[in-house]
């Protein structure tokens, strides 16, 4: 499900984990130990030993959304819902990434809102959505134009709207090193796009406001 870029700077699709020939573990952990070596501390102290293996482990966790397929978790749909035809949102979805430029996490929230059109998704199965395309490298316009088109091409919603908002390290621990600051990002599909009322509605639900 990875998007294919439309702003005219590039048209073809990333490469699916398949296409890519992985290296193996080992050759993985050699490389570990040949940055740690070239940050200037020696590979070989007793500190240092078992960090190669332990990066790699930790790698195999933060970047396990390569090897998920998110569509799996919004196959199963209920239709039994009493006939409600109204916004159903989940707030608050922690979230973290890496962003593909400097391997730096960023840590935040995710927003979604969808207004069904046949039936309904469990309410985890967005969480989950959500975490798989953030365990791999991203931009945070990626990864939020991702989760949307998952949700919309698999649910097909009459509108769906996602918003992101993280706090990026690479911005934090080196660069400009400003902390506190928030990037956001937003999608709309359907009444959402359409209706300027329901993006005010959307906002007014994430912040914490009523209907």
């Amino acid at each position: 499900m990875d998007a294919v870029l439309k702003n005219g700077s590039a048209s073809h699709q990333r490469k699916s984990p398949k296409e890519i020939r992985r290296p193996s573990r080992e050759e993985a952990e050699a490389a570990v130990r040949t940055l740690l070596a070239w940050t200037g501390d020696d590979p070989d102290r007793e500190g240092l030993l078992d960090t190669p293996k332990r990066v790699v482990k930790a790698y195999s966790e933060l970047f396990g959304g390569y090897f998920e397929d998110p569509i799996q978790h919004l196959e199963r749909t209920f239709e039994d819902v009493g006939g409600y035809k109204d916004i159903v949102m989940v707030r608050g979805i922690p979230f973290h990434s890496h962003c593909e430029h400097h391997m730096l996490p960023f840590i935040g929230q995710a927003h979604i809102a969808y207004y069904p059109a046949e039936g309904v998704v469990g309410l985890s199965k967005l969480a989950r959505v959500v975490d798989i395309f953030a365990k791999r490298l991203q931009t945070q316009e990626n990864l939020t134009a991702q989760i949307a088109s998952a949700i919309d091409d698999q649910l097909a919603p009459r509108g769906l709207a996602v918003l992101l908002e993280a706090e990026h390290q690479c911005m934090t621990m080196r660069g400009v090193q400003k902390p506190g600051v928030s990037t956001i990002t937003t999608q709309f599909t359907g009444i959402f796009q359409d209706e300027p009322a329901e993006q005010a509605k959307f906002m007014s639900l994430v912040r914490g406001g009523g209907l």
